[in-house]
């Protein structure tokens, strides 16, 4: 388990009580409760979600998706709840307060329930998000799709490998590119619901090419590896290969492995005049490969944050956590991702697909 998990999960304890006493005051003014009640029934919430927490942290009772779905209804209730609490003190002198809390408790409950449907929209509906590039290499127009961190698992599968084969073919992409994070850190669910016809289905003139992700590795990745191999998709690990004497593309495992060859030393025997395409699945090394010979590189593994305020955590870990930024000769592409991690939802950021139009210099 990486060292991050655990700090992730010491900042979601904290995080939880503020969250427990919201939720405590939210039940007490919805139900007009007394405060001896609110008091029994914030004891309650406190014992029972705080010992969720530390059987999880702990692992004596694994439970990531209970304590995450748990940690995103409280986050969303606590947006609602401050929300109207900021209503009601800016309308509270020119509305009588009756009317005000009236019409507050009325709204809480289907506003809450539409935030919940906006968030399951932005993560099962993908946008298709446009980008055009030109190299200082020549090579031929070519139109490239990037879909990373499918996660492919029990909440994410068929019909949305269907969906993206045919965004894939509406686009008309010569050459896709999948940096990472296929599987959602196994292969249970993809095989007992038969995904990989529906994988194969992703097929471009150029080929389909992928890497693996941090949860492509843990501890199920040759099994993971083997599968995409099977769907007819190339599988990079840590390699480079060339396509025809027109261009290379790299692949590089995640860092997570306990050793990787350096970018420097995948492209030995790579000819620097070639345009050269990096699928590498976190954006942490972009500044060392603006310094390379690489012209364009694909990055996932942010979400973009997945769910507010994620994103500003994102944002202060990588030189660039999400979108599109040419830093010397090199183009760095980095998706908020096609699937989604942990819960399906997405606040923030929406479920979506990179496609990428480059021509060169000639």
């Amino acid at each position: 388990m990486e060292f991050r998990y655990y700090i992730i999960m010491a900042v979601a304890f904290a995080i939880m009580q503020v969250f427990i006493l919201n939720l405590s005051l939210t039940i007490k003014w919805l139900f007009k409760l007394s405060t001896k009640s609110t008091t029994y029934l914030r004891w309650i919430i406190y014992l029972s979600t705080n010992s969720l927490m530390l059987l999880h942290i702990t692992q004596l009772f694994p439970a990531f998706r209970i304590v995450a779905w748990l940690l995103v209804l409280l986050l969303f209730l606590f947006f609602i709840s401050l929300s109207y609490y900021c209503i009601y003190k800016l309308s509270q002198w020119t509305i009588p307060r009756f009317n005000i809390h009236k019409w507050l408790r009325v709204s809480y409950p289907i506003v809450y329930l539409g935030f919940i449907a906006f968030t399951l929209y932005n993560a099962y509906v993908p946008k298709v998000v446009h980008y055009a590039v030109t190299l200082n290499k020549p090579i031929e127009p070519m139109r490239i799709g990037v879909a990373s961190d499918l996660h492919l698992g029990k909440l994410f599968g068929a019909k949305q490998l269907d969906k993206l084969a045919d965004i894939f073919n509406e686009q008309k992409v010569d050459l896709i590119l999948l940096p990472g994070d296929i599987m959602d850190d196994n292969t249970e669910a993809y095989l007992a619901e038969n995904m990989q016809s529906h994988f194969a289905k992703l097929k471009a003139p150029l080929g389909v090419y992928a890497t693996m992700g941090n949860h492509d590795l843990f501890g199920a990745e040759l099994q993971i590896a083997q599968e995409i191999r099977n769907a007819g998709i190339h599988l990079l690990w840590d390699q480079a290969v060339v396509l025809d004497g027109k261009f290379a593309i790299i692949g590089r495992n995640d860092e997570l492995v306990g050793y990787r060859p350096s970018t420097e030393q995948l492209l030995q025997g790579i000819d620097p005049n070639l345009p050269t395409f990096l699928l590498d699945h976190r954006p942490t090394e972009i500044e060392k490969h603006s310094k390379l010979p690489i012209d364009v590189q694909v990055s996932g593994h942010t979400h973009n944050g997945q769910i507010f305020p994620a994103n500003l955590i994102t944002k202060l870990m990588y030189r660039l956590s999400y979108g599109y930024e040419q830093i010397g000769n090199g183009h760095y592409f980095v998706t908020s991702g096609y699937g989604f991690w942990g819960v399906p939802m997405r606040l923030g950021s929406q479920s979506e697909v990179f496609i990428i139009d480059i021509k060169g210099m000639h």
